[in-house]
């Protein structure tokens, strides 16, 4: 089954071309990792699927063969409850202890009455250690997000979506603020819960040894398009000296992936 599939979708920032004919297709289960040079558009093709963006009007989107655009406003949240979002920079309240912020993951989930009580008195406190003690940060549960480091805050994102637990994650450069030895085994409890829940991933990734080691699709994004889409094994160094480099692929067949 096929979880995302866009077609031909284009986006714009008033004047500013961002997103250029992208066509991707990722199945139920597949972990996709997408690399290239600052400003090539890999954000904003994570907002694309998360439905935060809309794609220009000959673009179309669809998720679990459902196009988000067409559901009513209450499906169409909980098309998003399916949906989990890992951010660079985590929006966690200073004042927010670390419990309620993970426990935050499945607030789409619940009733109204029962997240404001969580919110109150956490409901399940054994569940959120459990998350964080895969990210090493069981000692921070009871402590305030703000007396925590940037990359403390980044894997509390982390395990908030994995207490979540949905069926796609989106992950926007989600350990940037990781030491190498922090950055690897983050990256690998991520690639795994994934596989072990049977979850779609799809990782934005400035460290492209990170992305080749641990997951077995790349999508080279440049410039607002894709110039490959190929196995980890068969991305080559010349092709990564094409996607950093200085000249410019939108040339030729630059609206296509490039085989591999």
């Amino acid at each position: 089954m096929i979880a995302v599939d866009l077609r031909r979708a284009s986006l714009r920032f008033g004047e500013l071309p961002v997103l250029a004919d992208i066509s991707l297709q990722i199945r139920v289960g597949e972990r996709v990792a997408v690399i290239g040079p600052s400003g090539a558009g890999k954000t904003s093709l994570l907002r694309l699927l998360a439905t935060e963006l809309r794609a220009e009007q000959a673009g179309a989107l669809h998720l679990w063969q459902q196009d988000p655009w067409q559901l009513s406003s209450r499906q169409r949240q909980r098309l998003r409850s399916r949906i989990g979002m890992i951010w660079q920079t985590p929006p966690l309240p200073d004042s927010q202890p670390v419990i309620t912020a993970v426990l935050a993951g499945r607030l789409g989930q619940w009733s109204l009455p029962r997240a404001l009580f969580s919110l109150l008195r956490p409901r399940d406190p054994q569940g959120a250690r459990a998350e964080l003690a895969r990210l090493s940060l069981a000692d921070k549960l009871h402590q305030p997000c703000g007396e925590l480091s940037g990359g403390q805050r980044q894997r509390v994102g982390i395990a908030r979506v994995l207490y979540q637990d949905p069926p796609l994650i989106l992950a926007d450069e989600p350990v940037s603020a990781l030491d190498p030895v922090l950055a690897e085994a983050s990256i690998l409890t991520l690639h795994q819960q994934a596989g072990a829940r049977g979850s779609t991933l799809i990782a934005n990734l400035h460290a492209v040894d990170l992305a080749l080691r641990h997951f077995p699709r790349i999508l080279g994004l440049r410039q607002g398009r894709i110039l490959f889409d190929c196995a980890a094994e068969a991305v080559t160094p010349a092709m990564l000296a094409e996607l950093y480099g200085n000249e410019s692929p939108a040339s030729q067949d630059a609206e296509q992936a490039r085989p591999c």
